[in-house]
């Protein structure tokens, strides 16, 4: 039996649309394009005191919390229309790479092996490496106290436990949790001897628990945070650089650091340089 051209034309075409459903022909909406729609959904920590928390009455409030909602509305998108996802360290370049988040700001270390992934603004801030203990543990004063198979948390798919065993302490026992909040009650029960992450999250920790815990010695790396977004996503990183520069500019950049990590004792440090890279 013949098949008529018209017909042919039209299963071909039925075929290749398909196909390309099936292999995910839609593209991912890009930040500036969701914003252009009224609506945001932003990756932040849940779990970080001073930085990305979310507190018992179901609201979110942190640095990270301020910096995103700056941006958000700049790109003009007012708070309401945020949706705030929680975003666990190993699982931030997933959120991004999948579409199920706008952009990042959850104590995102800009490296190259993440760029690899996916593209950054910023930084919006510049933090250094250091340790939590608890506050009657006088065996532990940085890095290379860690030495004899002292146990060390900190998150999975986060860098600072194996800078440790990398450089310092190539003996200590790591123990990774899923989040620093996890790591902290480990600590506070005796299952392990210290907490590393940035000295800025630290802070909130020790600030929590006054008297109990505290952080040691002085930090030892240069942790710069950014924002991440979708890899290409030129237009959004540009506006988001943007946004940040005018955060720092106008002064909202130190009155929201001095609202949420203030608190803590942790100094507000020089603004750092956004990359136009």
């Amino acid at each position: 039996m013949r098949i008529n051209r018209s017909i042919r034309v039209g299963i071909a075409a039925l075929a290749v649309a398909f196909v390309a459903t099936a292999c995910g022909g839609d593209e991912q909406k890009s930040a500036s394009q969701s914003a252009a729609e009224g609506n945001l959904t932003v990756g932040i920590k849940f779990d970080q005191p001073g930085l990305g928390l979310r507190n018992p009455d179901g609201t979110f409030s942190g640095f990270d919390v301020e910096v995103a909602q700056y941006v958000a509305d700049k790109l003009g998108v007012a708070p309401e229309n945020i949706t705030w996802k929680e975003a666990p360290s190993a699982q931030r370049e997933t959120l991004i790479e999948n579409g199920e988040v706008d952009y990042v700001v959850a104590t995102y270390s800009i490296t190259d092996a993440r760029k690899e992934k996916v593209d950054f603004a910023g930084p919006y801030f510049v933090a250094g490496q250091s340790l939590l203990v608890r506050s009657d543990n006088t065996d532990i004063t940085g890095p290379e106290s860690l030495s004899g198979g002292k146990r060390l948390c900190s998150v999975t798919g986060s860098t600072p436990a194996q800078n440790i065993t990398d450089n310092y302490a190539g003996d200590v026992q790591l123990q990774p949790y899923d989040t620093y909040s996890a790591c902290v009650e480990a600590l506070r029960n005796g299952s392990v001897d210290a907490v590393t992450t940035d000295d800025i999250i630290l802070a909130g920790y020790a600030a929590q628990y006054p008297g109990e815990l505290e952080v040691v010695g002085e930090p030892f790396t240069e942790e710069r945070y950014g924002i991440g977004l979708a890899k290409g996503d030129d237009e959004s990183r540009g506006k988001i650089n943007d946004a940040i520069q005018s955060m720092i500019d106008d002064g909202s950049w130190a009155t929201a650091f001095d609202e949420t990590v203030g608190a803590s004792g942790y100094p507000l440090p020089s603004p750092p340089t956004v990359d136009r890279y």
